[in-house]
């Protein structure tokens, strides 16, 4: 990989799992009758054929993960978990009223947060509670994130009994002395024998989220992290840098900008865990994916039908994403809505049978046309085009952008399509961004994404 592209392109960078992304949604205040239309459309025009995706948002963990950028509570009550459970189930069932008519859940996911905070018995609890009066899809995908040293086989037979066949296990770095400075622990024997018993429950999808870039990390703690891995080979893996942003999140703050790798010692543990995973035989998917060619997200990748969204990158497209939590996002496709972040606001708004979105946006005319692209590059590496068809100015003016990208060698164009080239599969967020109309109508004077590199 040239240094001097590496260079170039290392800046701040959405991650593109929307268009608009969140800093550039409507800053009006959030219409939620107009919110509820766009529901009750999106469910209609796609619930019988496709099903819709459903995402909860359990936060509760009992320890800080300083490295974690997600929204989370800390605590060691598990007195939280029932009250919780009833708010989830109270806005499933305000979303079914606006449905009218029965779900056809294609996708469930756990995420968090830690959903394995939660005892076996109150998963049962919710889960049973969302599938009631519910029908699932003959294509149906459920997938959970546990923590490795709280993950029980109580878990993992309770979910596998409700449908469930996916599981991703947070480990980001078996080192002890990192794994310390960010307070994530668990040992090489219990991410072991989680994987061992889902596999022998019958889960057909064992996931690992790696971390390169963390504080103490090196080459040497890296190769012996991956090589732990290939004794146990997950089906995917999710190879994600670490975005270093204290001011967002405080927990951060316990370690410092001298406790990191430097860029190009980074970009030198991205360089090194990818030959490793491919010298296992893991197929680079999309962007900080990986998977076996045995896996749903390769052979999605190869047929041209992954997708993705806030849950990340998935091997089958829904129209409707509702989520369901505090902090939950949601998308109808030509709408977006944000649930308060507070868990004390969540139960009151629910209590008061209110919808707990607090912001959100509409998708313009425009918007709809680059969110395609961005999407089709994410995802597929390619994207085409008719400005007949399609007028619009922002795509004109994105693809002007883009040459220069093209003079560079991450992309080719032709008058009607552009392709990521195999350098350019390293720099996607960088793609996106020259097509990303509003940063460039409002480019921020503070740092807002993490950096590409």
């Amino acid at each position: 990989m040239p240094k001097h592209l590496i260079n170039k392109y290392n800046v701040a960078a959405p991650r593109y799992t929307s268009y608009p992304t969140v800093p550039y949604w409507s800053k009006e205040p959030f219409d939620q009758k107009q919110w509820a239309g766009a529901v009750k459309g999106a469910f209609d025009a796609t619930n019988g054929e496709d099903g819709i995706s459903l995402y909860l948002h359990l936060p509760f963990c009992e320890s800080l993960c300083t490295y974690c950028g997600c929204n989370t509570r800390i605590t060691r009550n598990h007195g939280v978990e029932e009250p919780y459970i009833k708010a989830l189930l109270k806005e499933w069932d305000i979303y079914r009223q606006i449905f009218g008519g029965k779900p056809v859940l294609r996708e469930i996911h756990l995420g968090g947060g830690t959903p394995t905070f939660f005892s076996p018995e109150n998963l049962k609890l919710l889960i049973n509670g969302i599938l009631k009066d519910s029908v699932v899809h003959p294509q149906a995908d459920f997938g959970f994130e546990g923590h490795p040293a709280n993950t029980t086989f109580e878990h993992l037979k309770t979910l596998y009994d409700l449908g469930f066949r996916r599981v991703s296990l947070g480990i980001q770095d078996f080192d002890p002395r990192v794994q310390f400075i960010i307070n994530r622990i668990q040992t090489f024997e219990q991410v072991r024998d989680v994987t061992e018993q889902a596999r022998q429950i019958g889960y057909t999808s064992v996931n690992y989220d790696l971390i390169y870039g963390l504080p103490l990390q090196t080459q040497e703690s890296l190769v012996d992290t991956i090589e732990k891995v290939s004794l146990l080979m997950p089906d995917r893996i999710a190879f994600y840098s670490y975005a270093h942003v204290p001011w967002v999140k405080p927990g951060q703050r316990r370690f410092t900008e001298q406790h990191l790798p430097s860029p190009e010692e980074k970009r030198a543990l991205y360089a090194l865990g990818h030959r490793m995973l491919a010298a296992l035989g893991y197929h680079d998917i999309g962007m900080d994916h990986f998977a076996l060619p045995t896996d749903s997200l390769y052979k999605a990748e190869r047929s041209k039908h992954l997708h993705r969204n806030f849950m990340g990158y998935t091997h089958q497209y829904t129209r409707l994403m509702v989520g369901l939590g505090v902090s939950s996002i949601s998308d109808t496709w030509d709408a977006y809505a944000q649930n308060v972040k507070k868990v004390e606001d969540y139960i009151a708004m629910i209590g008061n049978n209110e919808l707990p979105v607090v912001k959100g946006h509409f998708l313009t005319e425009e918007d709809m046309v680059i969110r395609k692209h961005i999407l089709d590059i994410m995802c597929k590496g390619e994207t085409y085009w008719n400005f007949h068809e399609e007028p619009c100015y922002a795509l004109f003016e994105g693809l002007e952008r883009m040459q220069e990208l093209a003079d560079d060698g991450l992309v080719q164009l032709s008058s009607y399509s552009l392709t990521v080239t195999p350098i350019g599969k390293r720099f996607l967020r960088n793609i996106c961004m020259a097509l990303d109309a509003r940063l460039w109508a409002d480019q921020p004077t503070t740092q807002l994404f993490s950096m590409a590199g």
